[in-house]
């Protein structure tokens, strides 16, 4: 090593994207687990690459310009802090890094609006909403288009789904045994509505208030993993304001979502906000844990076997480490047969704009999850993330089957209402 990183070089977070580069001793397990290493198939392309870029640029050895496009070709799916032996923190480094590289990075004028275009439209339901109704009516000339600006057309629904208003308060419907504040999120808002509906529906079903805070933002995860910590920090701080310290749990029911929630300690590191971000992040909880917590009545069966697939959200099972809560869940309706898909730890594709910003990467891995999904056999598809559900839709269209792809708590809520 011909420098040693300098923490106070990089900022608060200089000290763990430091302990994070030497905890790494290249032993290469990550590889095999890494979505972009098995589609591009190059050193540089893996985390291990990846650390050994970052840190040579951490070190003054290498221009960032130079890293940078294989930094962007990271998903951020955590896979490699799943299979790594030595506790390498690769979140501590790749965020933090994405932040501190971008405000000196430059972009193409056009590319500049496409990322200023998708921040501001994806992280507000309203704008996002308006943009699908227009991008319908654009959506014949997609071609003409720039490059860039196509790959959002692909994803699009086929129609827009019905909104549906949330209330601020939603008691439980017998006595309270919990109260929680629900994230209610930005794009989930507008393209699967029913996923917070059927949480609230749930949840109150089994003695939980439910307040949804008016003054709460976007999460933040967007912008932290594209390298925008400035506004990161802008929509963490609204959110420390926006939700109460009185309730016994922040649920999420997003995975990105959840995982965004919990990182506010970084993304507010050295801030004077950073012991609210941590009593915030503790009080996160995944949709999932917090109704496996709860002991649940069994919900009455559906009248038929039903035969589910369970796709492990990358957020949900390397960034919070859940991965039995929405099985049991899923489980403990009479006459499910819940399967899993193979290849649990690789990631579809989605990854917050992953698939807008590398659409032909993304493609490749969305083509393989949708193809083991059709050979699973099963009649329905459960998974705990937006962006995951929109990219397996997706991609099984495109292949002509209509697998229904829905969240956890929707098939739970429906299985109660006696409607599966």
């Amino acid at each position: 090593m011909k420098h040693a990183i300098q923490p106070d070089r990089h900022g608060a977070a200089g000290q763990a994207m430091a302990d994070a580069v030497s905890a790494c001793v290249h032993c290469g397990y990550c590889l095999p687990d890494c979505p972009t290493y098995r589609v591009l198939g190059e050193e540089t392309e893996s985390p291990r690459g990846r650390i050994v870029l970052m840190r040579r640029v951490l070190e003054g050895e290498l221009d960032a310009a130079d890293a940078q496009p294989h930094i962007d070709r990271c998903l951020g799916c955590l896979s490699c802090e799943t299979s790594c032996p030595s506790g390498v923190r690769y979140r501590e480094l790749i965020n933090p890094f994405r932040d501190l590289a971008e405000p000196a990075r430059k972009r193409r004028p056009l590319e500049r609006v496409r990322r200023r275009l998708l921040t501001h439209t994806l992280t507000s339901p309203r704008r996002l909403r308006t943009a699908l109704a227009l991008a319908r009516l654009v959506r014949p000339l997609r071609k003409a288009l720039p490059k860039g600006f196509g790959a959002a057309f692909d994803l699009l629904p086929d129609k827009a789904a019905r909104a549906i208003p949330l209330a601020a308060d939603n008691p439980s419907a017998g006595e309270e045994v919990e109260r929680v504040a629900l994230l209610s999120g930005c794009a989930q808002q507008t393209l699967a509505p029913g996923i917070n509906a059927a949480t609230i529906e749930l949840l109150t079903r089994h003695g939980v208030s439910v307040s949804v805070p008016e003054g709460q933002a976007c999460c933040g995860a967007l912008a932290w993993h594209v390298g925008d910590g400035a506004r990161a920090r802008t929509q963490a701080r609204q959110n420390l304001e926006a939700f109460p310290a009185e309730v016994d749990a922040v649920i999420s029911n997003a995975a990105g979502c959840g995982a965004g929630l919990r990182e506010y300690p970084a993304i507010l590191a050295g801030e004077d906000e950073e012991e609210d971000a941590r009593d915030l992040a503790e009080k996160v909880r995944d949709v999932s844990v917090f109704l496996d917590s709860l002991d649940l009545p069994p919900p009455p069966p559906p009248g038929r076997g039903l035969k589910i697939a369970y796709h492990d959200a990358c957020h949900l099972a390397h960034a919070q480490g859940v991965r039995d809560a929405p099985r049991r869940l899923l489980r403990s309706i009479p006459g499910v047969e819940l399967v899993d898909l193979p290849d649990p730890d690789i990631c579809c594709g989605s990854a917050g704009t992953y698939n807008l910003d590398q659409p032909e990467t993304a493609a490749k891995l969305g083509a393989a999850k949708a193809e083991l999904a059709v050979a699973s056999g099963a009649e329905m598809i459960a998974t705990g993330n937006v962006g995951c559900l929109v990219q397996l839709e997706t991609h099984l269209r495109r292949r002509g089957h209509q697998i229904p792809v829905r969240h956890t708590v929707e098939i739970l809520n429906d299985a109660y209402k006696g409607e599966l």
